[in-house]
């Protein structure tokens, strides 16, 4: 499991979900495995109080599934939750973006494009960590454009579930394709031209509807029946 440095101002709770919602992501804590509060706590270095806290955090969010008595697992990937919260990124995503297009200036342009040329640097080297934050970071600098970033961190939580499967896409299928996506998207943006943008950005969230048999097929240990 991966550790990550304490942000200035985060609680332990904060923390202690921050690590397990990015394990969970990345696939570092699989789909089916089992979590000791523990174990938790020895590894990332707090007290059980916030770890048990995020845990049950992350199982209203359906993410981790509590067993009284037994402990904790990582929750099997439901194809319907995945589909509901990537109905959610769509439309939010399409209203941001098209919103962007109407008031991006050249400076948040530019910041794009520093952003997509680094995701076309690390796809070249196959760097998936570095591709999959620098996707999140893409649709947050939108959503911060468009003044939406609340919003942002509000439907974060939910998308725990369409994440796993993008980082499944991308370690199966080795999608090349978002990148491109993400450079289109920036050029929409640059054109103000928000019906491009927001049907690059349906096209570029209904990949995984293309990608879902092969994923399913080579994983199948990872989703509920």
């Amino acid at each position: 499991m991966k550790i990550y440095d304490k942000i200035a101002g985060e609680t332990a709770r904060e923390y202690a979900f921050r690590i397990l919602r990015n394990n969970i992501i990345s696939l570092e804590l699989e789909p089916g495995s089992s979590i000791s509060e523990n174990e938790l706590s020895k590894e990332i270095g707090i007290s059980r109080t916030p770890i048990r806290e995020a845990i049950i955090d992350l199982h209203h969010a359906l993410i981790v599934e509590i067993y009284p008595q037994r402990g904790s697992s990582i929750a099997l990937i439901d194809p319907i939750l995945v589909e509901e919260s990537r109905f959610l990124r769509e439309v939010l995503d399409v209203a941001v973006i098209e919103l962007a297009c109407k008031v991006a200036t050249k400076e948040d342009i530019s910041l794009l494009e520093e952003n997509v040329k680094l995701q076309e640097f690390y796809l070249s080297n196959f760097k998936l960590d570095k591709i999959m934050e620098l996707d999140d970071e893409f649709h947050r600098m939108i959503f911060a454009i468009a003044k939406k970033e609340r919003i942002y961190n509000m439907k974060s939580t939910m998308m725990i579930h369409y994440d796993r499967v993008r980082t499944l896409s991308l370690v199966t299928v080795k999608d090349q394709k978002i990148v491109s996506d993400h450079r289109m998207m920036m050029e929409a943006i640059r054109k103000h031209d928000s019906v491009e943008a927001g049907e690059l950005v349906r096209k570029h969230l209904n990949r995984y509807t293309v990608d879902k048999e092969e994923i399913k097929k080579r994983y199948p240990k990872y989703f509920k029946m």
